[in-house]
């Protein structure tokens, strides 16, 4: 497979996977302000900022906006194109690296991708939006949902699907710890509390924001610990937004791209996977919260983005040791991409 074909496979599941976690972060601390009252513009800002921090944005929100007001984060988080990382510009990528695989996916596919993509392109969105930012939400959530049970379900599990599955579990993982870090921003929140009603509530929009509350009731019941809603979505093995399931994922999808067998590596991105995975399977959260919590999922994230750069550099960033070897391999992909066009000239 060509790297620049595994590469747009990556991103756009990535991005698929992006748009549909700040949707769900974004529409549950909307319905949580609903249960708090009185809140002066201090704590308001309490409230926004960190939603920003936890998607990594701060200091792109702080060039374009004065204060981490509620229409100054939302519109940062989900319209405002000069932020990559926002919604909309997430589907605008998705849809732009689908555009250039557009061989790789199917037509089912590309033509949801793409009817989302004129949605939040149109002025419709902005209507929705204006008229109910849940109903608007649930739009984005309910299609990134089909396209991803659309990928199982249509495409073949190739060499090209399993670098969209490295994307999507590797973006799913560190988006599920920054949201549980939201609630350690701050230093003297590092010892875990639950007493106040303000706690419980918080902790219970951690678990909608991973759409984790109803797995979560169904192991716990209706108890909100925080000890507990770390342990499940760091280390639970069967729900699909934990950490530990998402990596585990990722370590498969990259061994059967290599073709390596488990306990063993080929490259530094298999070596790192496997080892998160050891790590995720043999913690525990007592063990998490005695180091403090907002500092390991800090390394857990440099973590996953190192496992991505090494990725990077196995399969998409090619290294040439002369001009020689580097002609030769673009010789290689030309003629690959010559066989192409001809076998679709014959089909059609």
């Amino acid at each position: 497979m060509l790297s620049r074909v595994a590469n747009s496979l990556y991103w756009m599941s990535r991005y698929i996977e992006r748009a549909e976690n700040i949707a769900r972060i974004v529409d549950v601390n909307l319905q949580l302000l609903l249960d708090f009252r009185n809140l002066n513009e201090e704590r308001l800002a309490q409230h926004w900022l960190p939603i920003v921090q936890t998607t990594g944005d701060e200091t792109q929100f702080f060039q374009l906006h004065k204060k981490a007001t509620g229409n100054a984060v939302t519109e940062f988080l989900v319209f405002q194109m000069e932020n990559p990382n926002s919604l909309v510009s997430s589907i605008c990528q998705a849809r732009e690296n689908a555009r250039m695989v557009r061989d790789q996916i199917t037509i089912e596919f590309w033509e949801e991708l793409n009817r989302l993509y004129w949605f939040v392109k149109t002025p419709q969105a902005r209507k929705t939006w204006n008229e109910s930012p849940s109903e608007f939400f649930q739009q984005i959530k309910n299609s990134s949902l089909l396209l991803i049970g659309m990928s199982y379900a249509t495409l073949i599990h190739n060499e090209g699907w399993l670098f969209s599955q490295v994307g999507t579990f590797l973006e799913r993982a560190d988006k599920t710890s920054r949201i549980l870090d939201v609630r350690y921003q701050a230093p003297e929140k590092e010892i875990p509390a639950s007493d106040s009603q303000t706690d419980a509530l918080e902790w219970s929009a951690i678990l909608r924001s991973c759409s984790a509350w109803d797995a979560y009731k169904s192991i716990y019941a209706a108890e909100v610990n925080p000890r507990l809603v770390a342990e499940f979505l760091l280390f639970n093995q069967d729900f699909p937004r934990s950490v530990r399931y998402c990596v585990a994922e990722l370590d498969g999808a990259l061994r059967r791209i290599s073709g390596v067998a488990e306990g063993r590596f080929c490259n530094s991105a298999e070596k790192l996977a496997g080892r998160l995975v050891a790590e995720l399977q043999f913690s525990t959260v007592d063990e998490i919260f005695d180091q403090g919590l907002h500092g390991y999922l800090d390394r857990l994230q440099t973590k996953l983005n190192d496992i991505g750069h090494a990725m990077f550099d196995a399969y998409i960033f090619q290294k040439f040791n002369n001009l020689e070897e580097e002609i030769m391999v673009q010789q290689e992909e030309q003629q690959q991409q010559i066989q192409l066009r001809t076998a679709k000239k014959e089909i059609s």
